[in-house]
């Protein structure tokens, strides 16, 4: 049985679900989404709380049950508080501002590199405090598409290997490799 397919979702009041079509519709304060499950998946709102159900134990159905419900979940919580990433960008020279929607990138390249928002997502640079490296937060309600354009951002210049300068996430631990000289 998927453990997680069989966890309800509870479902905020500022928050209304509908199903028509095997495509579920989330409407709340900061948005609204929609996403296609499977037809052989049933959704069930009983108050407060989501279930979903499926037929058998067949391998597909097993693994659409897990992704349905985990899919419906990251939507609920993205109209109600959103989704954000946090990145950091190490390295001297190195820096990152928001004009409008577009996300400018002084990265090391002899050009800036600029990224647009897509709809539903927003670019935020705060000042960085002293010693600290600034920091990049990419939030957005659709959970898939805020992890997507995070990739992207830190795509542009991964961290280096050997000095450690690049784009990451927030937390993220890069291993640094000895150079040529560390043998000798």
């Amino acid at each position: 049985m998927s453990r997680i397919g069989l966890k309800p979702i509870t479902v905020p009041e500022k928050v209304s679900v509908t199903v028509e079509n095997s495509v579920v519709n989330v409407k709340g304060p900061k948005g609204e989404l929609v996403q296609p499950i499977s037809e052989k998946l049933t959704v069930a709102q009983e108050g407060n709380t989501l279930t979903i159900a499926r037929p058998d134990n067949d391998r597909h159905n097993r693994s659409q049950h897990g992704l349905a419900r985990t899919l419906i979940n990251n939507m609920v919580v993205g109209v109600t508080d959103g989704h954000k990433k946090v990145l950091e960008i190490v390295g001297v020279g190195y820096r990152a501002s928001v004009q409008g929607s577009k996300l400018t990138l002084s990265l090391g390249y002899s050009h800036p590199v600029e990224i647009d928002a897509p709809n539903g997502i927003s670019f935020e640079v705060p000042a960085p405090e002293k010693g600290k490296n600034a920091t990049i937060i990419v939030s957005g309600i659709d959970k898939a598409l805020v992890g997507q354009l995070a990739a992207d951002i830190r795509k542009v210049r991964k961290p280096d290997p050997y000095k450690g300068k690049g784009v990451r996430y927030q937390g993220e631990i890069v291993k640094t490799r000895p150079g040529k000289r560390a043998g000798k």
